[in-house]
């Protein structure tokens, strides 16, 4: 399904889409990055909390380090946009880390964790659950995308053919 050399272009893909945006949304006030924008999370803030915090619970799953210590609930209001902008480096950091260090046969078994939103123990293919991961972080920095382009920010590229070879 996927290969350790997909994780790691995805994770310079997340690296490189989270400089630009992080960039175009620190140049908002703060009325603005706390704005309701119609988002699954409301505000370009919220969603990038929800994000940090979806990306370090399953980096959490993955390289068995740090969880994020607010529940599922409050991932809108979890990181300040000062927590965001220091924690979201070094969690980019991170993953990266976690990639290159991937072996073919990481995706050959299953990943095997508690759901706090099921409230139950979970186990899927572990390739599944990477894929969701780099889906999720994708689709929500899609969302501030939106939200940065009908605020009229100019934004950068998103496809990953012109992601620069130094991302």
């Amino acid at each position: 399904m996927i290969t350790a050399e997909y994780a790691q272009l995805m994770a310079r893909y997340n690296g490189w889409q989270n400089g630009w945006m992080f960039a175009a949304v620190g140049g908002l006030d703060d009325a603005a990055r706390e704005a309701d924008r119609g988002l699954f999370w409301g505000s370009i803030r919220a969603t990038l909390s929800h994000l940090m915090w979806g990306d370090m619970m399953w980096m959490s799953r993955f390289d068995g380090g740090a969880a994020p210590s607010k529940p599922l609930t409050e991932t809108g209001s979890a990181y300040d946009w000062a927590a965001l902008k220091e924690g979201r480096p070094a969690l980019d950091t991170r993953v990266a880390t976690w990639a290159e260090g991937l072996e073919m046969d990481a995706f050959s078994g299953d990943l095997t964790w508690y759901s706090g939103a099921l409230g139950r123990e979970m186990s899927k293919p572990y390739a599944i659950c990477v894929a969701h991961f780099f889906n999720h972080q994708t689709h929500h920095r899609g969302q501030v995308h939106a939200a940065l382009t009908a605020l009229g920010v100019k934004t950068d590229d998103t496809d990953i053919p012109f992601m620069p070879e130094d991302a």
